[in-house]
């Protein structure tokens, strides 16, 4: 019979860590909501989990075609995989709870 080491057992799983960029355009009234509302939800639901980066598409409009951002505000979760795309002001929590995987739809 093999003895396990410390080192093969199986220790508990790392908890996943959310990429997120939210797409805005300068700071119109839906750019604004966007970011308080993503903000409030991540700290609320993925408190230390999550790296959120903000970008400005007036100040860096090349990364709206590399992204193929269509409308704005939009949040896309890089990671964990699948990638998802949420467009709009994320005043509907529920609506992007369940784009972050993090709730089922009902």
């Amino acid at each position: 019979m093999k003895a396990t080491s410390a080192r093969s057992r199986p220790g508990p799983a790392a908890p996943m860590r959310y990429v997120l960029r939210l797409y805005v355009a300068g700071q119109t009234p839906n750019s604004v909501r966007a970011i308080l509302n993503i903000k409030k939800i991540c700290e609320e639901e993925l408190k230390g989990l999550y790296d959120l980066e903000t970008i400005d598409l007036y100040q860096q409009p090349q990364l709206a075609q590399g992204e193929q951002i269509v409308a704005v505000p939009t949040l896309i979760k890089e990671l964990p995989l699948p990638l998802r795309r949420i467009i709009g002001d994320m005043s509907n929590t529920e609506r992007v709870l369940v784009g972050l995987d993090l709730r089922k739809m009902a």
